[in-house]
C-alpha cells in the first residue's frame, strides 16, 4: 500500500506541474501600458487585471507615480520610460540623472528591470542622438550599487538597412555615428537591445494571402534563407533574427534582444481591412503559443525572446489612422477584447465588477470570431494605400505612427486548444496508468 501511495503522490505532482504553464506568470511575456486615452480604469484596477493573467512584466512610457505604485506587491516587474524630453536633462550632468533616479526608481517594490532612455530617438528627434549615450551613462552611474536594473533605449525596425532574408540583417550605415556608441554601451553594461518589430507592417508592404498566414503564425510553406540555410515559418522570428544578424555583424553577439513592442490592431478605418479582431486574435494567440513553446527562433533556438505585447487598452486619443487607437488586448470593462490565451486557467479576466474610473460612452462586446477552419477572406488593397505603395520584404517602418491597411482572416486559438485538448489527454493517460499500477 505504501508503494501505491507514493504512486498517487507522484501523479498528483505531475498534474500540478502540467498546470504551471497555464497559471504561473511567464518571465518572457510582458505588455505595454499606454495612457493616451480619457477612459482608462484606475491603475490599481489595471494592476489587478494583469495579475489575473500570465503576464509578468509591464512596459510604461513614463514614470507616473500612481501607475508605478499600483504595481507594488504584485510580482509584476516594470520597464520604465525616461521620455525623449528627459534626455537633454539626463545628459547634462550626473546630478540631474541622480535626481531622476531618486524621484522615479522605487526603493523596493515594484521591481524595475529596465529603464528605456527615450523611444525611437534616432528617428523621433535627430538632435537628441548625440546626447543619448551620455544620458544613458549618467543614468546607469546613478543607479544604486549592485543594482540589477538595465539601461537601454528603444529602436524602430527602421534602424535596419536590410532584413530580407534575415541573415542579411544590417544596420543603416548612416546611423553608425549614433548607433555604434549605443551598442558599445549595451555590451559594456550587459543591457538589452530593445526593438519594435511589427509583422502587421510587414504585411502591409506585401499584402498577399500567403504573407498574411506567415505573419499570423498560421500554417504556411515556410521561407528558406539561403544565406543561413534556415527556414522561417513566421514573420516574428524572421524580424527578430534580422536584428540578431545585424548585431552579430557588428560584433555584438553578447547583446540580448528584447522585443519592446509588437501587436496587431483589432479595428481600424474602413480602408484598413487587416485591422480586425480575427487577425488580432490570430496574431496574439499565435505569438503567445509560440513563446510558450520555448522553441526560440531558427537562429537562436531553445529560448523565447522577452516580448512586450502592445497594448493593455485601446487609446482613444492617439492621432493618425484609426488602427492607432485599437491595439488593446483588454477593454476598459476589464474583459478581453478577444481571446488571447493570457488569462490564467481560461478565466475571463476580472469582468465588469471593477468598473473604470470614467466609463466610456459605450462598451462594445468582444466580436464573434470565425469558426475553426474558416478560409481567409481576402480584400484587395485599395489604390494609393500603403499596402500598394510599400516595398516588399521584411524591412518595414515599425514605428508607432504609420499604420495602414491589410486583409482579414481567421485562426483557431492554439493556446486555447492546447489547454482544452492536450493537457486533459495527458492527465487522463497518467490517471489510467496509475490506476493500472494500483490494481
Amino acid at each position: 500500500m505504501a508503494g501505491r501511495g507514493w504512486v498517487v503522490l507522484a501523479l498528483l505532482g505531475v498534474v500540478q506541474l502540467l498546470r504551471l504553464p497555464l497559471a504561473a506568470p511567464q518571465s518572457f511575456i510582458g505588455i505595454n501600458y499606454g495612457d493616451v486615452a480619457d477612459n482608462l480604469p484606475p491603475p490599481s484596477s489595471t494592476a489587478r487585471l494583469l495579475q489575473s493573467t500570465t503576464i509578468s512584466k509591464v512596459r510604461l512610457y513614463g514614470t507616473d507615480p500612481a501607475v508605478v505604485s499600483a504595481f507594488a506587491g504584485t510580482g509584476i516587474s516594470l520597464l520604465l520610460g525616461a521620455t525623449n524630453g528627459d534626455i537633454a536633462n539626463l545628459a547634462s550632468s550626473p546630478a540631474a540623472a541622480a535626481a531622476w533616479v531618486a524621484a522615479h526608481i522605487p526603493a523596493s517594490s515594484p521591481a524595475v528591470s529596465t529603464v528605456s532612455v527615450g523611444n525611437e530617438v534616432l528617428f523621433a528627434d535627430a538632435s537628441l542622438a548625440s546626447q543619448l549615450v551620455p544620458a544613458m551613462q549618467n543614468l546607469y552611474n546613478a543607479l544604486p550599487p549592485n543594482s540589477s536594473i538595465k539601461v537601454s533605449t528603444v529602436h524602430a525596425m527602421d534602424v535596419l538597412a536590410s532584413s530580407d532574408p534575415p541573415s542579411s540583417g544590417a544596420f543603416k550605415p548612416e546611423l553608425d555615428t549614433a548607433l555604434d556608441p549605443v551598442l558599445a554601451f549595451l555590451s559594456k553594461t550587459g543591457s538589452p537591445f530593445l526593438i519594435n518589430p511589427y509583422p502587421y507592417f510587414a504585411y502591409l508592404s506585401d499584402p498577399r494571402p500567403e504573407t498574411l498566414a506567415f505573419c499570423l503564425f498560421q500554417p504556411n510553406a515556410g521561407r528558406p534563407d539561403a544565406g543561413s540555410g534556415l527556414t522561417y515559418t513566421n514573420m516574428f522570428d524572421a524580424m527578430v533574427d534580422a536584428v540578431r544578424a545585424a548585431l552579430d555583424a557588428k560584433g555584438y553577439k553578447d547583446v540580448e534582444i528584447v522585443v519592446a513592442e509588437t501587436g496587431w490592431p483589432h479595428k481600424g478605418d474602413p480602408d484598413e481591412a487587416g485591422a480586425t479582431a480575427e487577425n488580432a486574435h490570430a496574431f496574439v494567440s499565435g505569438l503567445v503559443s509560440h513563446l510558450r513553446s520555448l522553441a526560440g527562433t531558427p537562429r537562436v533556438p531553445g529560448k523565447s525572446v522577452d516580448t512586450y505585447i502592445f497594448a493593455v487598452y485601446d487609446e482613444d486619443l492617439k492621432p493618425g489612422k484609426g488602427s492607432e487607437r485599437y491595439f488593446g488586448l483588454f477593454q476598459t470593462s476589464l474583459t478581453e477584447a478577444y481571446p488571447t490565451g493570457l488569462v490564467r486557467n481560461g478565466t475571463a479576466a476580472l469582468g465588469p465588477a471593477m468598473a473604470p474610473a470614467q466609463a466610456p460612452t459605450s462598451v462594445q462586446p468582444a466580436p464573434a470570431l470565425p469558426k475553426p477552419g474558416q478560409q481567409p477572406q481576402v480584400t484587395p488593397a485599395q489604390p494609393g494605400s500603403a499596402a500598394v505603395a510599400g516595398p516588399s520584404g521584411l524591412c518595414t517602418p515599425g514605428t508607432a505612427t504609420a499604420r495602414g491597411a491589410a486583409v482579414a482572416c481567421s485562426r483557431h486559438n492554439s493556446a486555447e486548444s492546447s489547454r482544452t485538448l492536450s493537457v486533459p489527454t495527458i492527465i487522463a493517460g497518467l490517471l489510467f496508468t496509475a490506476l493500472q499500477m494500483l490494481i
